[in-house]
């Protein structure tokens, strides 16, 4: 197993991007392997790696399809439909309450607001 260069945060050469670095710029990797890492030192943890890929490397992204779209846009409502209601709540059901508000919390609803 060969071992990566490893850089200082913030101190990796020009030509490297880590994976949000080339999106931005409207590249993805491209299947190349990881070419480097970053590391991020942190107190009593061990520290942040971040891995790097060439950006002469890397090729553009790929468009979005008229199907992609049409299955983004459906997972995306799947994601507002409340799983005991089932109506749409009109934004992402949270996690954390795995339904939409009023089936989260039916009691505080209907009762008048304390002061």
């Amino acid at each position: 197993m060969t071992t990566l260069p490893t850089y200082r945060w913030r101190l990796a050469p020009d030509g490297y991007a880590t994976r949000r670095q080339l999106r931005a710029r409207g590249l993805r990797p491209g299947g190349q392997e990881v070419a480097a890492q970053l590391e991020r030192p942190r107190r009593r943890r061990e520290p942040l790696v971040a891995y790097l890929y060439r950006v002469d490397l890397a090729k553009p992204v790929r468009p979005m399809t008229p199907g992609r779209w049409a299955a983004l846009a459906a997972a995306n409502r799947a994601r507002r439909v409340c799983p005991q209601c089932r109506r749409d709540a009109g934004y992402v059901i949270p996690a954390s309450l795995g339904a939409c508000v009023p089936c989260a919390y039916p009691d505080s609803c209907d009762s008048p607001r304390s002061v």
